[in-house]
């Protein structure tokens, strides 16, 4: 039985052969189909892993507790005491956590300001961290000047279009000024060590300075902290571990209620409470916003994919009912000769299978030179949209699980493409196949 079905498999791929001129159109269209349809998600995966990754390197993990605090200052600041720090790596190492790297950071609670040679720049964000815990983060920025090290409490980090405004280049002394927990002003020379090549709105106006450092400015406790961010094996469970860290540390100290967008965020963050109270959030909550501009993305794409796969069946259903016609005697030979129906079936659909393969294989080659293309493109022209590219560029992402539905969706097409006309070959009566009649 298998030695047939084997046997009866290869007449069709002999047969696709044979037929290989007829098959161009229809073999073309699936192609240019296949490589569009898998070129437009490639690129939105693309982009979207783009701001996954600029977002994980601006706020420092997958998971992140922040704390606010109430007890000292008017405004509410950014702060965690090692009450709200141990609590959280002893819940941590309680739930079997174990993060790739655990991120301490302190960031400013006020604009700070930047001053060098008679100008100011405003910071849109100063940060706080441990350069030797950072250093996978700091290992993928690109610099205007590789820094030899990252070390100290008296150097800083700046961004491209603070460093421009300022006129300062690498080992130029600048004065930092900033407000502390308690609204004093607060001042510290510090030397430029290197300028970060990044214009995104991640890291517009942005600095970097030593965790101790800062919090010396702030007037916070050497050991202390703004958030604490875990960087997780697999992102994928950055929900489900933020929902068991949360169990346990609403036991232990004062914490905010989970929550999924930005807009709850700030409303929870607002509420009136004492002391300092922890929140947990992901990614996708900072990302909120920017996933209702995804959100149209995808229905741009989902609609072109649509499209695509309906001009993909129209045509290939016309050209593969063109190609049957033809062979109409020759099916009703096979039969004449001892084929069953069920054989001409599998005839027909090992044709068709193969060609979907081939068509794939050929369209996955043509949508890599699509992407290849599409990264040579500048989007200077469109603002802000630098967060949606890696090194200025557009990137692909081909997931498995995207390229499987494109591959499930494309073979799909083929089978109810194949399935009637080779049902209504093997149902038809002999003399109407040697005829020539229509099927």
């Amino acid at each position: 039985m298998m030695e047939r079905f084997f046997e009866v498999c290869k007449l069709g791929i002999r047969y696709l052969y044979r037929y290989r001129r007829r098959y161009y159109f229809l073999l073309a269209a699936l192609v240019f189909g296949f490589a569009i349809v898998t070129f437009i998600t490639s690129e939105k995966d693309g982009m979207y892993d783009n701001v996954y990754y600029s977002a994980q390197s601006h706020y420092a993990g997958d998971v992140i507790a922040m704390g606010y605090d109430t007890d000292t200052s008017s405004d509410l600041c950014r702060h965690l005491g090692q009450k709200e720090i141990t609590a959280i790596l002893d819940a941590a190492r309680f739930l079997g956590i174990n993060p790739r790297h655990t991120v301490l950071r302190t960031y400013s609670s006020r604009d700070a300001l930047v001053h060098f040679n008679g100008v100011a720049a405003p910071l849109k964000s100063l940060v706080g961290c441990d350069w030797d815990a950072e250093a996978h983060l700091f290992a993928k920025m690109v610099f205007d000047e590789k820094p030899e090290a990252l070390s100290g409490g008296d150097g800083i980090v700046l961004s491209v279009p603070v460093a421009r405004q300022l006129g300062a280049k690498t080992g130029d002394m600048v004065l930092l000024e900033l407000d502390t927990r308690y609204g004093q002003k607060n001042t510290k020379m510090l030397t430029v060590t290197g300028i970060i090549q990044d214009a995104s709105i991640f890291s517009y106006y942005k600095a970097y300075v030593s965790r101790p450092a800062l919090n010396r400015l702030l007037l916070y406790e050497d050991d202390d902290c703004s958030s604490i961010g875990f960087f997780l094996d697999r992102p994928a469970d950055a929900e489900r571990e933020r929902v068991r860290l949360q169990g346990i540390l609403a036991q232990r100290v004062q914490t905010g209620p989970l929550v999924y967008d930005r807009d709850m965020m700030d409303i929870e963050r607002e509420r009136s409470h004492e002391g300092i109270r922890v929140f947990l959030y992901t990614l996708p909550v900072y990302l909120s916003e920017i996933s209702y501009l995804l959100g149209a993305i995808n229905i741009v794409t989902y609609f072109l994919y649509g499209m695509m796969l309906l001009a993909i069946l129209i045509s290939a259903a016309v050209t593969y009912r063109l190609i049957l016609h033809e062979r109409s005697r020759e099916m009703g030979v096979m039969r004449v000769i001892g084929f069953y129906g069920s054989d001409l079936c599998l005839v027909l659909w090992a044709e068709i299978l193969v060609l979907g393969v081939v068509s794939m294989l050929a369209g996955f080659a043509l949508s890599k030179l699509l992407v290849f293309a599409a990264s040579f493109l500048s989007f200077s022209w469109f603002p802000g949209f630098e967060i949606f590219l890696r090194n200025g560029r557009l990137t692909a992402a081909y997931l498995p699980h995207t390229t499987l539905i494109n591959m499930g969706l494309l073979l799909f097409v083929l089978v109810m493409l194949a399935l009637i006309p080779s049902f209504r070959v093997s149902r038809k009566d002999l003399p109407g196949l040697l005829s020539g009649e229509p099927l």
